[in-house]
């Protein structure tokens, strides 16, 4: 929230030789941020931007108050001066005749003085003042509303009471109904907000946010009724957002006024329209006060509030600080006894937000900056970073032809896999095809496939958040990788290939390849036991692949292990072995390595129909092998094949 103060108006309520500049720096670090001080004409205007919590603070009087709570502080005298309302004189006048149905729900209270007035210009001083804080002067009737809201912080409203009639009943609206504002635009209401009608079902003002064209004043208003209604604020941001509009009285109504402020506002509209429009009241004044704040005391101890802060504040500032913010404050042995004002009903719920009330006054910038001792430092090693093997898994995709795909996260029932009950459907979907947040990739990157169906060959990836369905609870997010080659006749172990070496650049060791339970020529990837993912060929153009990139962060690394150069040399053999097509590559592989230290390395040579060729290297770290030792080993390794495979070595 911003508003416009002028130095001229915040100065009669703070009695201070501070100049501006000062007052601004002050504020800025302790309170409001003064965005910036402008000269308009003799006077000097303050930017202020204020926190959405702080409604107190939009006004010159809050403003005063805060700053002479701050000044002091830095050894620059300042006292508060309020304003000196009083009660007027109602002696001899009758009640107001004007019957008033509030509806407590709606509006916390309503305040109500009948006057006769005279229209007309603004005094020069008032009109100044408002334009300079960015308000268009119109005539005094308005101009008053405008200026005790700047005043006091509380939006008012004047209606032309011989336009009323003499009835105003405060009730919802009813979706549908009209209503024509005083900028004469049309809106139509959605329901339920709050409104006055004059008991003929004619709708004369949309409470806390702007009045209608049927009620406000015109050149031949002789009497008014200023009018001032503290409203449910979660009312009045509804119906100001729904119609889009967002009146500075809408935007303080809002934010959750103290009701207290209601009657100040009006006893100053009153004074101010006897000095400036020859006003008279007519009536007694009417105040309806349903929902009146109730007291709240909050207990803080010293120690609490030592150690937020961080440093030793004695219980005798602590409470002179919230003494001169306004705070009701008794000492007790090691804690305060803290009164709520009115005023910070609404921000003020827990002893923190006491200890922050202190904090800032005292002054943050007095804080020492020191970080807190740590036990134990970890060391940053890069491989605990996810940033970085993501951004490295991107590159390795990208050097090897792929291309990153950014794809929706929503998609529709069309392509979604599984059953639907099992996916997360949105309740308020964009569109009829993002309606379900997808479980899987692949068909989202399908879909790009489809939509380049001009491209023979295709190599794409994605790395991105699948959505799982939980009970009670919110989706559980798990980050996948996947990708997808398309070209004529793709081989399935193109796509098993990429994978092998995407998980050997993450040094991730001991991969094993499963029969997919899925069918069709598709593999499954486990680490060791851990089930990771999927690689499948779609058809004889396309082949994916899909695992889980959360596990190969949490095992990548990059750890790197010296091997010195060979003293000795390798014995090389090849071993051709007939088994049944049925029995996998890895498992007789693995069969091979377990059966000595000696096999260093084996790998699938070639395949063909039921025979497949082995390369194996032995080698001897400690001395020279020999055609003996590597016999023996041989024997051993095609013994175990035959004993667990059924396989054979081919003469």
């Amino acid at each position: 929230m911003n508003i416009k103060i002028i130095d001229s108006l915040l100065k009669e309520y703070l009695i201070t030789k501070a100049t501006a500049k000062i007052i601004a720096e002050k504020l800025s670090l302790c309170s409001v941020s003064v965005e910036k001080i402008e000269k308009i004409a003799e006077d000097l205007v303050y930017n202020l931007e204020i926190t959405s919590n702080r409604p107190d603070l939009m006004s010159a009087l809050g403003i005063a108050k805060e700053a002479a709570a701050i000044l002091p502080r830095f050894r620059i005298q300042a006292s508060f001066h309020p304003l000196a309302n009083k009660r007027p004189n109602e002696k001899g006048i009758p009640e107001l005749q004007i019957e008033i149905k509030n509806d407590s729900k709606l509006v916390n209270r309503v305040c109500a003085a009948l006057m006769e007035v005279k229209i007309g210009q603004s005094p020069k001083k008032i009109k100044d003042r408002l334009e300079a804080m960015g308000i268009r002067s119109l005539n005094n009737l308005i101009d008053i509303t405008n200026y005790v809201m700047r005043e006091t912080g509380h939006p008012c409203h004047v209606f032309d009471a011989d336009r009323l009639g003499k009835t105003i009943i405060i009730r919802e609206s009813r979706k549908g109904e009209k209503i024509k504002t005083l900028d004469g635009k049309v809106h139509i209401l959605p329901g339920g907000d709050i409104v006055a009608d004059n008991g003929k079902g004619e709708i004369i003002d949309l409470l806390g946010i702007m009045g209608t064209e049927n009620s406000v004043v015109t050149d031949k208003t002789k009497k008014i009724l200023f009018f001032i209604d503290n409203n449910n604020p979660h009312k009045i941001r509804k119906t100001s957002m729904s119609l889009g509009i967002r009146s500075e009285a809408a935007i303080i109504n809002e934010k959750g006024l103290d009701p207290e402020l209601a009657m100040e506002a009006l006893f100053r509209g009153i004074e101010l329209y006897q000095k400036l429009a020859k006003g008279k009241l007519l009536a007694k004044i009417k105040d309806i006060y349903p929902n009146k704040p109730k007291p709240k005391t909050i207990k803080v101890e010293k120690a609490k509030i030592n150690k937020v802060i961080g440093i030793e504040v004695s219980l005798k500032e602590s409470a002179e600080i919230l003494k001169s913010l306004g705070f009701n404050v008794i000492e007790k042995n090691n804690f305060l006894e803290v009164d709520v004002p009115t005023s910070r009903i609404n921000d003020v719920e827990l002893p923190e937000d006491i200890i922050e009330e202190i904090a800032r006054i005292y002054g943050y910038f007095k804080l020492p900056s020191i970080l807190p001792p740590l036990n134990e430092i970890e060391s940053f090693h890069m491989d605990k970073n996810e940033f970085y093997w993501e951004e490295r898994v991107k590159n390795t995709l990208k050097n090897w032809g792929f291309t990153e795909a950014y794809t929706n996260s929503m998609i529709s029932e069309e392509i979604l896999e599984g059953p639907s009950e099992d996916a997360i459907r949105l309740k308020n979907p964009l569109n009829e095809d993002l309606v379900y947040l997808r479980r899987t990739l692949i068909p989202s990157l399908l879909n790009v496939v489809r939509e380049n169906k001009n491209k023979e060959q295709l190599k794409i990836f994605e790395i991105a958040n699948i959505y799982e369905k939980r009970l009670e609870d919110l989706p559980r997010e798990r980050r996948l990788i996947a990708g997808i080659i398309k070209k004529p006749n793709v081989s399935f172990f193109e796509a098993k290939g990429i994978v092998e070496q995407l998980l050997n650049d993450c040094n991730i060791k001991k991969i094993v390849f499963r029969t997919s339970e899925y069918g069709g020529i598709a593999s499954s990837i486990y680490i060791q036991n851990d089930y990771l993912g999927e690689i499948e060929l779609l058809d004889a153009n396309i082949v994916d692949f899909e695992f889980n990139f959360e596990k190969i962060i949490k095992r990548a690394n990059l750890n790197k292990i010296y091997k010195p150069l060979a003293k000795y040399p390798p014995i090389i053999e090849d071993l051709a072995i007939i088994a049944d097509e049925n029995v996998k590559t890895a498992d007789i592989v693995e069969e091979i390595y377990i059966q000595s230290n000696l096999v260093r390395e084996v790998s699938l040579l070639n395949q063909y129909r039921d025979t497949r060729t082995f390369h194996i290297i032995y080698r001897d770290e400690e001395g020279n092998l020999t055609a003996e030792e590597v016999k023996k080993i041989r024997e051993k390794i095609i013994t175990s094949l035959e004993g667990k495979f059924h396989a054979k070595l081919k003469k």
